[in-house]
């Protein structure tokens, strides 16, 4: 299947304004695009990018004072095939795990291992190590939040979420990333478009996405404890331990956005 993604956002900056970007496919994507997702900017801005500690493909740029338009529009190809279903899938114990994994184990921003280890436990301790632990998270997640755009606010972090039982894709994400790591099962964050293709309709307004993957026997699987169901057309922009790490926009002074306009669709 061919899949069209693109955005259209814009910023009013009272005096020119320093920002870093990730807004860009994930380089492991790079050879299913059909046509680049070039930054396109409105008055046009000087941009360099390069790759954050991560792998993830950032821009810098100043953005003017006044209104500035940044966009893109893109093709690309999808396998068209849900998430990967290993239900076999065995949880590594902590020494065997390579050391690169292991930065997703411990606590971040948004993901206070230390205030949720012992909920975890109480509420997971009984499962059994692997797949199935991360599912039943997954399960225990989804019921536990009720979604809402207007309980959306970017200092929320995953013990908040807990409490207060309401909020977006990302709450969901770092709510059920925390419940892994707690468990000794490395999990990191992951953003990008996922739009309603093989999901009947009403549809809600589109948005940038938040998922997570963990490491089990031996590689990285998609969790999305939001939808809680396997999802096609899945485009990933970028990986970190939280939604801080993978920004869309980091703006270095006041700001106004004006304008957000997220498309993900088929193209038939």
């Amino acid at each position: 299947m061919k899949i069209r993604i693109g955005f259209d956002i814009t910023y009013e900056c009272p005096q020119p304004t320093p920002m870093i970007l990730m807004v860009n496919v994930h380089y492991s994507r790079i050879s299913d695009m059909i046509t680049p997702d070039h930054l396109i900017a409105d008055p046009p801005v000087p941009l360099r990018a390069y790759r954050d500690s991560f792998g993830n493909w950032c821009s810098r740029i100043v953005a003017p004072k006044g209104l500035l338009r940044l966009r893109t529009d893109a093709l690309l190809n999808d396998s068209g095939q849900p998430d990967i279903v290993v239900a076999q899938a065995r949880q590594t114990p902590v020494t065997e795990l390579p050391d690169e994994t292991l930065m997703f184990l411990l606590g971040s921003r948004y993901c206070e291992t230390d205030r949720l280890s012992e909920i975890a436990w109480q509420l997971f301790g009984h499962t059994p190590p692997g797949w199935a632990r991360v599912q039943a998270i997954c399960d225990y997640v989804h019921g536990h939040i009720r979604f809402g755009y207007q309980h959306a606010r970017a200092t929320k972090t995953a013990w908040e979420t807990w409490h207060e039982r309401v909020g977006v894709c990302r709450d969901y994400a770092h709510l059920a990333i925390t419940f892994c790591r707690c468990m000794n099962i490395p999990t990191r964050y992951c953003t990008g478009y996922l739009g309603d293709m093989g999901v009947p309709p009403p549809y809600g307004p589109m948005d940038f996405a938040g998922w997570f993957e963990v490491w089990l026997d031996g590689n990285w699987y998609t969790f999305d404890a939001r939808n809680n169901v396997p999802r096609i057309g899945r485009v990933l922009i970028g990986r970190g331990r939280d939604a801080a790490d993978v920004a869309i926009s980091n703006t270095f002074g006041p700001n106004i956005l004006k304008n957000f306009v997220v498309m993900t669709d088929e193209v038939r």
